[in-house]
């Protein structure tokens, strides 16, 4: 039989190497969208077990010279393309049933099977919407013994939050909370062994937070067997250190687990980190990625079919995500309503001239100031932002007053110290609590309590310090944003903290935004110019398109701006 080229497997590289004819590389170019178009001579492919099975699936329309040895390991990943396939399916069909999992608590159906999906799959991003159960799906996995010991990776505020789920759902799970940022003994009887046999008092559960992961990364990776990231979100920045640290502990860990129902913020090239982390080659080394599905490269990059991404990552049993109607766990109504309120506009004068001139530098003309540009795009998102938050804030403590005088607790989001500042003056006789980035994780359970307690009817929120919070929902129906984020990814962890299971009565979120300032530009590129939004899910509508930033936020930001303060200057220019 003619043959038209030659693969082999190459070891050190864990890739496929391919040299064909050129009419054939053409057609291999165009198969594997995610060889480069300028890839001559020697094509590389990298060994993922779909890369297999579309190489088998290529080798059958064009022969190609290839050892016995080779030709072995092929088929090898091609069955094991098959098994995962196969399984993948009937789980997520129903026709497979998942194993049963003794928790205290009965695990529901859906829960059973993103447990099962995961133990088999060894990796999964599990995007569930807010608050259906994310975290009892995962320690459904830990009543498996092969899983033991696990690692729970969480933000700072969530530790005892996981330590009382696990005691709730898994009682004779034993659990400890790293408590500091280097290795100690968490054993009763016994140092902390990196040897595999761990003594008898060693938890089953360990507990850290992100911050505290790069302490610990070398003494964990080799006794941890599974690995939960919560808010995995977190995993998206690939130069931090948590971030190595996480990759560092995952490569050795068996099982991997991802929670979150916003996995990426702005740009769907941060996928790539995430998943990365949960299941390692899933996606191919980072070239091959960004050129099958990306716009550009890094993790700025948009994904350019964020439908058909997502539905590959479902098929592939590589992100499971579920809306509420679909596994039957529908909330009350969830209602938006963008209200317009009033701002003073000396807070606004007083950065008038600087942010005039930030943005006159952003729209400028040529590349030779794009290190200014930059500078400056992030220095005048910051000013504009805190500007706008100030001379509205009287205004949002008022609004506020109002919804608490007719009977409503509320959770009021913002970004900036000096605006939570005007507002505890302006609502100091309600005895406010804080739960920001300035507290310790003490101080934020004492507040979360003080508002569960009724012992105040304010919580303030930073915008992204609650995620992952639960125990609101029984105690508040309603939100209000003071300030704004540009990610509407933000913005649904926000309501999420209310909106969740748990939850019996309507929910109402309120934007309030001022007619000047920052908050035009970024209502628009929230799209919150409907007078009504209905929080609407749909479990195949694209994950990262309903994230996705828009890229020239802070250029259209400046234009809004100057055409706010110079609009005749703008129009000359222009």
């Amino acid at each position: 039989m003619r043959t038209v080229g030659q693969i082999g497997y190459n070891v050190k590289g864990r890739c496929w190497c391919i040299t064909c004819e050129p009419h054939v590389a053409m057609r291999l170019k165009r198969v594997f969208g995610k060889l480069s178009r300028a890839s001559h001579g020697t094509h590389l492919v990298s060994d993922s077990i779909e890369n297999a099975r579309d190489l088998d699936w290529f080798l059958t329309r064009y022969p190609m010279m290839i050892t016995s040895g080779d030709l072995a390991r092929l088929n090898g990943r091609v069955a094991e393309h098959r098994e995962r396939e196969t399984l993948v399916d009937g789980l997520l069909s129903r026709r497979v049933a998942p194993p049963p999992f003794d928790l205290a608590v009965p695990a529901r159906e859906y829960q059973k099977i993103a447990a099962a999906l995961a133990l088999q799959t060894k990796g999964l991003l599990l995007a569930d919407d807010v608050g259906i159960g994310k975290t009892a799906s995962s320690i459904c996995m830990l009543t498996d013994p092969r899983t033991l010991p696990a690692l729970v990776v969480t933000l700072t505020h969530l530790p005892r939050q996981w330590q009382e789920e696990i005691k709730k759902f898994a009682p004779s799970l034993k659990t400890h909370i790293i408590k500091k940022g280097q290795p100690y003994d968490v054993t009763s009887n016994g140092r902390l062994s990196r040897q595999l046999r761990l003594p008898e008092a060693f938890p089953d559960v360990l507990i850290i937070n992100y911050h505290k992961l790069s302490g610990w990364a070398e003494t964990l990776a080799p006794l941890v067997r599974t690995i939960i990231f919560d808010e995995c979100q977190e995993l998206r920045r690939t130069e931090s250190q948590k971030y190595k640290s996480a990759k560092y502990i995952a490569n050795s860990a068996e099982w991997r687990i991802g929670l979150s129902a916003t996995p990426i913020y702005n740009y769907g090239g941060e996928f790539f980190s995430v998943l990365d982390v949960l299941r390692p080659g899933a996606l191919g080394v980072p070239h091959e990625f960004f050129q099958e599905w990306c716009n550009g490269w890094g993790d700025k990059a948009s994904i350019q079919s964020p439908k058909a991404f997502g539905s590959y990552l479902r098929e592939s049993g590589i992100m499971l995500r579920r809306t509420r109607a679909e596994v039957g766990r529908e909330l009350p109504p969830l209602t938006k309503i963008p209200h317009h309120i009033d701002a003073d506009p000396a807070a606004l004068d007083r950065v008038s001239s600087s942010c005039a001139e930030l943005a006159r530098l952003i729209l400028s003309q040529g590349e030779a100031f794009k290190g200014q540009k930059l500078q400056a795009s992030e220095e005048l998102s910051n000013k504009l932002r805190q500007a706008t938050g100030i001379a509205k804030a009287p205004f949002v403590a008022s609004f506020v007053r109002l919804l608490i005088e007719s009977g409503e607790k509320v959770v009021l989001y913002g970004w900036h110290r000096d605006v939570y500042t005007i507002w505890n003056d302006a609502l100091a006789d309600l005895k406010p609590v804080m739960f920001t980035g300035s507290e310790s994780p003490t101080q934020k359970e004492q507040s979360r309590q003080a508002f569960i307690k009724g012992q105040t009817p304010i919580l303030m929120m930073s915008l992204r310090a609650g995620a992952g919070l639960d125990g609101l929902q029984g105690h508040c129906r309603t939100v209000v944003f003071g300030e704004l984020d540009w990610s509407p990814g933000v913005h649904e962890q926000a309501i999420g903290r209310v909106h969740r299971d748990g939850q019996g009565d309507p929910v109402v979120a309120y934007f309030l935004m001022a007619d000047s300032g920052a908050d035009p530009i970024i209502a628009d590129v929230l799209g919150l110019k409907r007078q009504q939004i209905e929080g609407v899910r749909d479990v195949n509508a694209a994950l990262v398109e309903k994230l996705e930033g828009d890229r020239d936020h802070i250029k259209r930001l400046a234009a809004g701006y100057l055409a706010q303060v110079q609009p005749e200057r703008l129009q000359a220019t222009g």
